[in-house]
């Protein structure tokens, strides 16, 4: 007898895709345009991952994060990752108090539910580290104690593509942690018409009313809850067929293949299949199609391609690479 499959009721995601509109709804009454980097940013809280945002300064990156962390109802940290940066300036350190004769543990901007590490690229190898370490386990130990960062706990890291001068590159696998990698474009002339007439940036945030239409723990559940969207085996090996197909490239003719020097990783695999669900959930529906996987696709995958040489000399996007990949792997 075939099993018969569960998926979730219809009634709790239309709640929840009302909510996430709330969200966006009053994240733009400050944020102009930015409608496509706000649902990544959405989408990736839902899949309980961290996003390495890409853009040149000044187009609102730290506003955007900021923003949805008061509309959720989260607390909000900002690290600004330099050259002399130390992983105790993140975590948090064990203090000596002479006068009681005790230690005292001081934690670390980390402890929050958003965080924005700006221009993470800025500091040495050591400290990136830590900061990733604490994305990874959700949790940092100081002195001889491991405390757990709050839920959420959500990871924005941003970098500047145009400096290349006092900064320490990511390394891939590093690289690779992130769930998604957005990139920040420039405002549309209309949008930008819009930036001046709101003068947003001549307040002060805190001057900025916005309201609260949701809290942590209903962020938490909402996680939860995508985990459950149903996603058929057919999408399951669509999904696998995509990052192969950057991997064996002349399997699927790929013509761009031959500037990939390493394909995808299977973290790939697992974020287009949980960021799915994600985009699945934001447009309503309770099971998954290859259009959601589609949607999510860039996002999951540009970074975790590697360029050969060639690649790199020709200015090959991976884009365009992930472009000609949906268009000649089947649709199931």
């Amino acid at each position: 007898m075939k099993q018969e499959i569960s998926r979730p009721n219809l009634n709790q995601i239309k709640n929840y895709q009302k909510k996430l509109q709330l969200i966006r709804d009053e994240s733009s009454n400050i944020v102009v345009g930015q409608e496509e980097v706000i649902n990544g940013l959405l989408r990736a809280l839902l899949c309980d991952g961290h996003v390495l945002l890409e853009g040149i300064p000044g187009i609102a990156k730290t506003l955007i994060v900021r923003t949805l962390a008061k509309v959720t109802g989260c607390q909000y940290s900002r690290i600004q990752f330099t050259a002399d940066l130390l992983p105790t300036d993140i975590v948090g350190l064990t203090v000596y108090i002479k006068e009681k004769d005790e230690f005292r543990i001081n934690k670390g901007p980390v402890f929050a539910n958003f965080i924005i590490a700006d221009e993470i690229n800025r500091s040495p190898p050591k400290t990136q580290s830590a900061m990733l370490e604490a994305m990874q386990e959700k949790q940092v130990t100081i002195g001889n104690n491991t405390y757990k960062l709050p839920d959420p706990f959500f990871v924005m890291a941003t970098q500047n593509p145009i400096e290349s001068s006092g900064v320490y590159p990511l390394p891939e696998a590093q690289i690779d942690r992130f769930l998604f990698k957005i990139k920040i474009i420039y405002p549309k002339l209309h949008e930008e018409n819009q930036i001046l007439t709101k003068n947003i940036t001549l307040k002060r945030f805190e001057e900025i009313k916005l309201k609260e239409v949701t809290n942590p723990k209903e962020i938490v559940k909402m996680q939860d809850f995508t985990k459950k969207i149903y996603l058929s085996k057919d999408v399951e090996n669509y999904i696998v067929k995509l990052v192969d197909a950057t991997r064996n490239p002349n399997k699927y003719k790929i013509n761009l293949g031959q500037y990939i020097e390493w394909g995808c990783s299977p973290r790939a695999s697992i974020g287009l299949y949980i960021a799915s669900k994600a985009e699945a959930l934001i447009q309503g529906h309770n099971f998954v199609t290859p259009a959601h996987v589609k949607a999510v696709a860039y996002d999951v995958m540009r970074h975790r391609m590697i360029l050969n040489y060639e690649g790199q000399a020709e200015n090959i996007k991976t884009e365009s690479i992930i472009s000609e990949v949906l268009s000649k792997v089947p649709i199931p």
